[in-house]
């Protein structure tokens, strides 16, 4: 939830995409970031502008390893 009103529902993903739900009410302007950097030209506007990007990958030590058991076999 954010506030009140806005709820941030996950709708499921799978690999490296995410699908998510925006539930919001018609007063409140919902605008992916990528459409809000385009609409400005100014380079002193879009400097100003927060960025929104994806995480860069994470370090290979928080990165899940694949392990793999080798028994005896009789």
């Amino acid at each position: 939830m954010l506030g009140d009103d806005i709820k941030i529902v996950f709708l499921g993903g799978t690999g490296k995409h995410l699908r998510i739900m925006i539930d919001a009410p018609k007063e409140v302007d919902i605008v992916r970031s990528s459409v809000i950097e385009k609409k400005f030209t100014d380079p002193e506007i879009r400097a100003a502008l927060p960025k929104y990007y994806a995480e860069q990958e994470r370090p290979e030590k928080y990165k899940k390893k694949n392990i793999v058991i080798a028994g005896n076999r009789r």
